[in-house]
Order: C-alpha cells, then structure tokens, then sequence
C-alpha cells in the first residue's frame, strides 16, 4: 500500500476549511483511506506538520495532493468532478522506429500548456512521478516517465533504438557527455538509480528520444537529458512515457495530465500528441473519454446489504468521483471518468458505494443460509495420516517447498527436462529454481544435516508438490504426498515396507496376493527408475493406479546429499485415497 506524505496547511487549503487531527483521521477513515503518521516539519517551527497518508494500491488517482484534494472535496460534496478536454491547436508528432521493437515498443505523449507551479505544486509533480514509477510502473520494468520544458527542444521527436556507443549526451544534472554504456556503468553506482540499469544493460540496442535537432531528451527506464530538464519555472511540459504495455502506459500519462491540468492558464485543457507508429498508423493521445456503465440499484443494495432508491446511490456514487444519472428507479448510468482506473468492473461500483455510505452504517444481520464449516477432506485425511506414521516411530519434518533443479534431476541421474517442474521466472538463488516435485530431497538434506543424531533417522512429511499440468488453467497442480525414510547401518527396507502396509490398512486397502486387478494394493518390480538401487525398488500399485515408489537408493544418490549410510524410502501420493 503506497504511503504519501501531504502538508497539513496546504492539504486544508485546497480542502477549504480547517480540521483537528482526530476530525481528519476520521474524514480518512470515511473516505476509505487510512492517516497513518502524523510528523513535525522542522523548518515550520511548529506550525505545520506532514500527514503520512495509506492510499489503496489501485487509486492511482489520489497519490498526490492535487488528486487527494479533489477527490476529497468531491466527497464532501463541496466540488464536482472536473471535465478534461483536449486542445485544437497543430499537434507536436513523436514518430517510432522499428529498433524499438527489439527493447520498448511503446511510446504515449501529451502537452501540459502554459502551466504555472510554486515550489509546492512542483515538488508534488515530481513525487507523483516517483510513486507511479514504484507502483503501477513495476520499478520502471512496465513504463518510464519522462518529463521536459518544452522550449528548450524543438519537435517533432523521433524515438529510436541504437547500440550504446551511438548515444551519447549529458545525462540530467552532470557535467560531462557520456555515452550510453558509460553511463549505464556510472549510474549502476548510483544509490537511486542503480535499480533500472538492468532493465536494458544486457540489450544490443538502447531506447532514446530525439527531438529535430537531434537533442537527446532522454535514455529510457534510465535518465533524463539535463538540456530538456524542468524547473519550477518551467511553463509547457512535455510529457512521454515508454513502455511494454500500452494500457499502463496510457493510464500512467493520464494520471500525470489530469492530476496537473489545474494549473493551466485554462484549467483541464490538455494539449494532445500524435505518435507515428512504426506501420505509419498515427494515433493521438491522451484518450480522455469516460467510460459509461448501466448497473442495477437492485444488485447494488444485494451485494452490499443495504436498501437505498436509485436517487441516493447516484449521489453515493457521485460523492466517489464517479458521473452518475438515473436512469429509471432501477438503473443507474455510470461515467467513469479516465482518473479511475481502479473501476473495472461491477464490483469495483458496489465498493465505492458503500464507501459513500459508510461501512459503520451497514446493518449487521445474521446470514440467511445455514452454512456448517467442516475440515476439507484431504487435510482431514493428512492429519489421521500423520498421526499414524508418528505413532509407527517416525518423527515429521516440514522442508521447503521450492528447491534447485539438481534437488530433483542431476542428484537423482536424471535430467530437469524430463521433470515435470514449475520453474520461477526470475529465481533469486540457485537453492530456489522450481517448485519440488517430489518431497524426497527435503528429508534427504535434513538428514544430511543432523547426522550426528542417533541412529536410525526415521523422518517422514506429509505435504504437497508441485506439477506442471497443461489441462489446468493454471498450468500447474498441487498433489498431496507421503514421504517417508529410514536412514541406517542398514537400510531397513522391512521398515519402510512395514509403513506402506500400515498406511493401506488404515485407508482400508487390503493387499492384492494376484497382483492384478482394480482392486488392493500390490508392488510392481517391473520397473526401472535411476534414483534406486537396481532390483531393490517397486511401484506402489493401488486400486489398479499407480500412486508413488518404494525401495533402497542408489549409493550415487546417498552420495550426491552428502549421506554415508544407506537409506530406504516410500513417498505415495495420498489423494486417492480421500
């Protein structure tokens, strides 16, 4: 949840009217926001204090104090929702070339106009920057803002990609050129920076815009141009974001216009840009149009709990930033205006209006169903489970459920592409590369590092791995599993299989003597599997499946996670039995 810091005095400036602070924690609380701190401003010699506001993670519209303001204001009903429109004048043309393909493929622009900031209103614009670039941004990874004065360059703007040593300018607030992987180099130093060098340092081809004079305005996720650099005198900003997703990008240059529009020698005028795709398309940006929505007062008072008539739910909804007309006494029409971004779906309009009505005013009543929890079965089944191999001697460990690709291929002889693992896209150590496919390396490495234990180390899990499944939605499935070992001078194979027998007696599945069939369970020998010492070793066939591998390891095995003793194992899946 971002946290944004506001002056008290200019809050309540904008706000129109003074509270205390218990009264606008209270205003926070209503408006579904929370006031988090409340710290001194030292150079105000105690007249002024910073609140430290929560704002929701998708109120991308309320991270500064100008959306703030306005939002609040437009819930107390003391203004209304402004309406943005876009200028007429020639427009300034940013043109894309097809190496940007290869790196950034996006790039959105607008013009904010004869604006006028204090250095309040210009601090506020650069913190809105930052708190897009932590938030909606992903560190820059999605999209990157950058901002310019608009007379220090000459459109229109070409935006390219070239190889590092063809970039070279003077990077924001430094002395000296550079060129482009001198200074990805340099900024890797940098405290602040060094996070975005990665984005683009392994690329062949670096992203830049260029305006006619072939000005450098920037080097994207990365820096700014210190010719093109704003200050608080700034009067025309000229704003692009590059990006790899074009609906991020166009929400984050939405929020940066509309939330500074105000400051426009004519109010929430936007001059627009039009961008030259790389196919010769043209498209023009910002799309300011509203969103329009017809939903059912009905539906809302249901899912909320509540009973309002459409009249009072337009004006709840309105109070949220949102236009809302009545339709008929059971249809309500919604404007969704381009500053909400966070409205989705209905579900987002039923929130905001309890918002407006207040989650301390909705009734409490008992359910009208009658519902009676009980424990998912599977975990009822794991827990009698557990209890019974605990009871044999056994004693559980709970191992990690990621693990390396050797944990569950090379360790075992075999290789990671004939397992079927979930790999992490970007693995932060090479201990955690996949999910665990099986729940056997875990025991293996916590024996290994409590062999000065007494021996026998019998240690048993009941716990889930991980599998790539394609006719899932998600690609993936989870299955419950019984892992067992015993860890010996000798392998005490009678020991496991004692175990297996418990286990199918419990579960009521008697023993197969014919070895065929549907019904019982029996070991199958026939079979042949890296991990386990050739002829030691059989699949565990139950109710004609085949549900998990019992047998002594392969020596190589014990070898490979640094084990001196021989060891026998059982690991089933438990699920069929449920």
């Amino acid at each position: 949840m971002p946290n944004i810091g506001i002056k008290r005095s200019l809050l309540f400036k904008e706000l129109g009217q003074k509270y205390t602070d218990k009264e606008f924690d209270q205003l926070c609380f209503d408006f579904g926001i929370e006031l988090d701190d409340i710290e001194p401003i030292p150079e105000s010699n105690g007249e002024d204090v910073e609140y430290k506001i929560d704002i929701p993670a998708n109120r991308y519209d309320i991270l500064c104090l100008e959306g703030l303001s306005r939002a609040l204001k437009i819930f107390l009903q003391k203004g209304e929702l402004p309406k943005f429109t876009l200028s007429n004048q020639k427009l300034i043309r940013m043109k894309i070339l097809p190496n940007t393909q290869r790196i950034r493929p996006i790039v959105v622009g607008a013009v904010l106009r004869n604006i006028t900031f204090n250095a309040d209103s210009y601090n506020s614009f650069i913190k809105l920057q930052d708190k897009l670039h932590q938030n909606l941004c992903r560190n820059r990874t999605l999209v990157a803002i950058g901002t310019h004065d608009l007379d220090t360059i000459k459109p229109p703007f070409i935006y390219d990609a070239r190889e590092p040593k063809q970039i070279k300018f003077r990077s924001l607030n430094q002395q000296k050129e550079m060129q482009a992987d001198e200074m990805l180099e340099f900024y890797s130093k940098d405290s602040h920076l060094k996070r975005y060098v990665s984005i683009i340092q392994e690329s062949d081809v670096y992203p830049v815009i260029y305006d006619s004079n072939n000005v450098v305005l920037s080097l994207p996720p990365i820096i700014n141009g210190d010719h093109s650099k704003m200050s608080v005198n700034t009067k025309n900003v000229f704003i692009e974001c590059t990006a790899v997703d074009l609906h991020k990008a166009n929400v984050v240059l939405n929020i940066m216009l509309t939330m500074f529009a105000q400051y426009c020698s004519k109010p929430f005028e936007i001059e627009p840009v039009e961008v030259e795709q790389v196919d010769g398309t043209v498209t023009v940006y910002p799309n300011l149009d509203d969103r329009v929505e017809n939903v059912s007062v009905k539906k809302i008072n249901k899912r909320i709990g509540i009973e309002v008539d459409a009249k009072t739910a337009a004006t709840l909804l309105t109070r949220m930033s949102l236009r809302t007309k009545v339709i008929d006494p059971d249809t309500l029409r919604i404007e969704i205006p381009v500053t909400r971004a966070d409205i989705l779906h209905f579900c987002d309009i039923a929130e905001d209006c309890a918002v407006a009505y207040g989650f301390n005013n909705i009734h409490k009543t008992v359910p009208k169903t009658v519902c009676i929890g009980n424990q998912f079965e599977l975990n009822r089944v794991s827990d009698l489970i557990r209890h019974s191999v605990a009871e044999a001697g056994f004693i559980e460990a709970l191992t990690f459920t990621l693990c390396s690709c050797a944990d569950v291929a090379e360790k075992f002889g075999k290789t990671i592409e004939s397992i079927p693992a979930v790999h992490i896209g970007n693995p932060k150590t090479q201990d955690f590369q996949i999910g665990r496919t099986t729940l056997l390396p875990g025991l293996l490495k916590t024996i290994a590092n409590n062999q000065g234990t007494a021996l026998p180390i019998q240690l048993f899990e009941v716990s889930d791995v991980i599998l790539k499944d394609l006719t899932r939605e998600t690609g993936s499935r989870n299955e419950r599993r019984l892992c067992a070992v015993f860890y010996n001078k000798t392998p005490g194979f009678e020991t496991i299989h004692g175990l297996l027998d418990r286990i199918m007696t419990l579960v009521k599945v008697s023993y197969n003597e014919n070895k065929s069939g549907n019904q019982g369970y029996y070991l199958n020998n026939q079979c042949e599997d890296t991990a386990f010492f050739p002829g030691r070793h059989a699949q565990v066939i139950a109710n004609g499946g085949n549900i998990g591998i019992i047998g002594v390891l392969h020596p190589n095995v014990i070898e490979q996670f640094g084990l001196k003793l021989p060891c026998s194992i059982l690991e089933i899946n438990i699920e069929p039995f449920v």
